[in-house]
């Protein structure tokens, strides 16, 4: 064909573009090549304890001619991100309430890591690590996950009294905070089953079934139960709380204590009267383990069990038993101290 190409020649530009039409369309990876001096981290999620120092890796593959480097934390269930620290390389800022724990770790002179000193149960979620180079951002993000245990809560006055924002400030006043979705979950994969709904970070309300049963959701397949959208301020239910290792250490006092008597026999000991969430951390963490009942801090009365007999509970599994809220004046138990 005099002037054009010839028909084999044509056939293969055609599908040579056809091709890279299709791919553009679907968003091949090969004109996406991801962070180009940001390395992708080896590990996305990091684990850690409350008290700890963890580091978040991010580091540079190579150094652009001039770039800042800003750490954030994407808070859940919320549309913003914290900025905990901004660095050129040379030097840092940081800023808020992490900031004041927060440091670039400086391994060399492409390790932009962030490090976290005294790790607090806020701390825990996702956090983003990204290059500012004045011509085309990118970013890595990581998880900052804390080894904890997770329990439910509830108040003197019985179930279902809680809006969301009381229970986040229940769970802080037990020594937690609200769990996360991503904790009640693993906590269920570890043998929690409950039957009460309760509140969770992320303003969800949910509860963990391992066995399905007429009084927990009627039957159906073992696994977390939603209740859907609820309204933060008026809907009313327990608390799923979540708390991590200890710096100090959970001690148990006998005796036949009024809950005054138990805050006093504490302070002897220059100690105070457990948390909830003191107690429970002491179970997971420690291994407590005794079977009498003793008064915590709220006016409950518990005892943590960490290998199961007929006369501690009569339940098969290990767990913190609850006597409930008996009357303060009632002299009958021992108290849990809390020491640091």
């Amino acid at each position: 064909m005099p002037g054009g190409l010839a028909l084999p020649t044509l056939c293969r530009f055609l599908l040579s573009w056809a091709f890279a039409i299709f791919h553009s369309a679907q968003g091949d990876p090969a004109s996406h090549p991801g962070p180009h001096y940001l390395l992708p981290p080896i590990h996305e999620v990091i684990h850690s304890r409350r008290g700890a120092t963890a580091t978040l890796p991010c580091v540079l593959g190579t150094s652009p001619p001039s770039y800042k480097v800003r750490w954030s934390k994407v808070e859940p269930g919320e549309l913003r991100e914290t900025l905990i620290l901004i660095t050129n390389g040379l030097h840092a800022r940081g800023y808020g309430p992490l900031g004041g724990r927060a440091r670039m770790r400086r391994g060399h002179r492409l390790d932009a890591s962030l490090v976290i000193a005294d790790v607090r149960l806020e701390d825990e979620g996702r956090y983003r690590c990204e290059l500012i180079n004045g011509i085309e951002d990118e970013s890595v993000a990581l998880i900052l996950s804390l080894e904890g245990v997770v329990f439910p809560y509830q108040p003197d006055r019985g179930r279902y009294q809680f809006n969301y924002y009381e229970a986040k400030r229940a769970c802080e006043e037990q020594d937690g905070r609200l769990a996360t979705y991503a904790q009640l979950y693993q906590a269920w994969t570890e043998g929690l089953d409950w039957c009460n709904a309760g509140w969770l970070l992320e303003g969800s309300v949910r509860y963990p079934v391992l066995t399905a049963r007429a009084p927990c959701g009627g039957p159906g397949r073992p696994g977390i139960r939603s209740y859907g959208p609820r309204d933060r301020k008026r809907d009313r239910y327990d608390a799923f709380c979540f708390t991590s290792a200890l710096a100090g250490q959970v001690f148990f006092v006998p005796g036949r204590l009024t809950l005054s008597e138990a805050h006093a026999a504490c302070r002897r000991r220059g100690a105070v009267v457990a948390k909830v969430g003191h107690l429970y951390a002491a179970w997971k963490f420690s291994g407590m383990d005794q079977c009498d009942g003793g008064w915590l801090a709220d006016g409950s009365v518990r005892f943590p069990i960490t290998t199961p007999r007929p006369r501690c509970g009569g339940l098969p599994d290990p767990g913190v038993r609850s006597f409930g809220f008996p009357r303060p004046q009632l002299a009958a138990y021992g108290t849990y101290c809390y020491a640091e």
